[in-house]
């Protein structure tokens, strides 16, 4: 199964990416180059840490690269509005009578802090396919939990 992200999401790795490329790895570059010319690398604490911070450049560019060619954007709402699918912002009442909001979007993108969760995660299983007004329950550590869905919508 291809790995989704949304728009959003990969815009953000892609500007990642260029600021990496274009701003950190050049200023890291110039960094470690001032250092060299101070002579005894050995013990040069700026050259020391210039290096291993262009590794890590290096290591995340290439994972970024690798990774955005891998990825499968999901730019377009699915055709039936009204069933929870991958991009879906999902409203879900509990038996308390709480909501609580969740977008599902990639692997890459979750942020649980802003409500983004992963299709991968045990709730998006749970309510993919599924309608405003279902019951869904979902199977946690501490216990099964049981939603109604509430509402379901689509943007950006």
């Amino acid at each position: 199964m291809a790995d989704y992200i949304t728009r959003t999401g990969a815009e953000r790795l892609h500007h990642e990416l260029l600021q990496l490329l274009n701003v950190e790895r050049p200023k890291v570059t110039a960094e470690v180059s001032a250092a060299a010319a101070q002579g005894d690398r050995s013990e040069n604490a700026e050259y020391i840490y210039g290096k291993r911070r262009l590794r890590e450049i290096d290591r995340r560019v290439r994972f970024l690269s690798k990774r955005l060619d891998e990825l499968v954007v999901v730019a377009e709402a699915p055709k039936d509005l009204s069933r929870v699918h991958f991009g879906a912002w999902v409203t879900l009442e509990d038996d308390a009578g709480d909501e609580v909001t969740y977008r599902i979007v990639g692997p890459d993108e979750f942020d649980v802090d802003r409500g983004f969760i992963s299709i991968d995660s045990p709730v998006a299983r749970a309510l993919i396919g599924k309608r405003g007004g279902d019951e869904v329950t979902v199977r946690r550590p501490k216990g099964d939990a049981t939603y109604t869905i509430v509402g379901v919508k689509y943007q950006t």
